[in-house]
């Protein structure tokens, strides 16, 4: 058996060790990262960031991204324990801090790790809108999509590698050997890892709906909250072929498709009505 085919083989059989469940959604997922592996490696990270960065404490902002993220890992266990997946947060160490930087963003490592910048309040607006964001977030650690990524990405270097020695083996010339790669490279990249991320995007999208309305907080607002960051990008932003994240247009139009469904789901939990929008957050 050539060297191809062995790499072919060993790859088909981690894949096929490596999918379990996903909770949300009932597809199998590829990760060869366990919690083991990947909450010291995140906890770590994250406590080497906060020693790097201003952490704000102390303030209205920053119990409010506390009492959000609270609500929403409370929503989580609920969903997850209604649905048969009892203690599969066990191992999850959540803790949300808010960071002084300009730059509008938010994230959840593995393991439930949260940080949000200061720069993505103004945004935001108002607290259901942060809720909507943590949803999101956190859904992304709920799904395991670090460790689906870290998969993929391995993956796909595991497979260039054997493509690259394929070729050496095969004796094709170093040219056409170096435009093998480069077609590799762009096709399992437009053609593979994009797609993998947006589809990830577009999950913990639903996810943090459901989330966010199990939480008390409409999900409504997502659909408001992405208006406005379309307006804070000036509109400009990659063809969605090209990027890792849908095209804010048609993240608009399926968070506002999804909404229904997520009330519903929060009914389940005997959540027939929402909590209020919130007062304009006060940024200072």
């Amino acid at each position: 058996m050539n060297l191809k085919k062995i790499t072919g083989l060993l790859l088909f059989v981690l894949v096929i060790s490596a999918c379990k469940p996903n909770p949300f959604t009932g597809k199998k997922m590829l990760n060869m990262y366990g919690n083991d592996q990947l909450f010291p490696m995140a906890f770590q990270q994250y406590d080497q960031f906060l020693d790097e960065n201003k952490v704000i404490t102390g303030t209205k902002n920053s119990e409010m991204i506390t009492r959000v993220g609270e609500r929403i890992a409370i929503a989580a266990e609920r969903w997850l324990n209604a649905n048969g997946y009892e203690g599969y947060l066990k191992d999850y160490k959540w803790e949300y801090k808010l960071v002084d930087d300009k730059t509008v963003n938010a994230w959840c490592m593995p393991g439930g790790k949260i940080v949000f910048y200061t720069g993505i309040l103004p945004i935001a607006e108002n607290e259901t809108a942060v809720a909507a964001i943590m949803g999101h977030e956190v859904a992304h650690a709920l799904a395991d999509h670090g460790g689906q990524r870290m998969t993929a990405g391995a993956l796909q270097q595991a497979a260039g590698t054997a493509i690259a020695v394929g070729t050496q083996i095969g004796g094709v010339d170093p040219q056409k050997q170096q435009l093998i790669m480069q077609a590799y490279g762009l096709g399992s990249q437009v053609g593979g890892m994009l797609p993998f991320s947006r589809s990830h995007e577009t999950e913990a999208d639903k996810i943090g709906l459901i989330m966010m309305a199990i939480a008390g907080y409409n999900p409504d607002e997502a659909a408001k909250l992405w208006v406005r960051m379309k307006a804070n990008s000036g509109g400009k932003a990659p063809p969605q072929i090209l990027s890792t994240h849908p095209s804010n247009d048609s993240r608009i139009a399926n968070l506002k498709e999804l909404a229904p469904f997520a009330k519903s789901e929060a009914k389940k939990f005997g959540i027939n009505s929402f909590r209020p929008i919130g007062k304009k957050l006060s940024i200072k």
